[in-house]
């Protein structure tokens, strides 16, 4: 599975912003897809994920009730919808896969995805 992060930008506190991750490849479709961030000298910290159907989803306690994450897959796209932005929230954001399509309540750390993106930056000014 290739994935491709796009999407990120400047936006201003409390707006909203949608990074987009395009999966190819036969397996993704299939695949829990899951995004996570990173900041400078911090780890790598699992944001939302989920299920192939798109039936099943998990957020962080950060993104609860301000994230929405979704999946087309006739596009072979996952979308993390991200609204009422915080400085705190400026990020990369990487999307992972993880093919053997676990439950997102389950597979929420870096080592349960197999395949990654190269990560889209994200920065909320105050």
């Amino acid at each position: 599975v290739q994935l491709q992060a796009s999407g990120g930008g400047l936006v201003q506190a409390g707006g909203s912003l949608r990074v987009s991750c395009a999966g190819s490849g036969r397996t993704f479709s299939h695949s829990t897809v899951g995004w996570f961030r990173q900041t400078p000298g911090k780890e790598r910290d699992f944001v939302a994920a989920i299920n192939w159907r798109g039936g099943s989803t998990n957020y962080a306690d950060s993104a609860k009730g301000r994230f929405s994450i979704s999946r087309d897959n006739a596009k072979n796209t996952v979308y993390l919808q991200m609204n009422s932005l915080k400085p705190e929230d400026t990020a990369v954001y990487y999307c992972a896969a993880d093919r053997r399509g676990r439950d997102p309540r389950l597979a929420k750390y870096v080592s349960d995805f197999g395949s990654w993106g190269q990560g889209t930056l994200v920065t909320v000014s105050s």
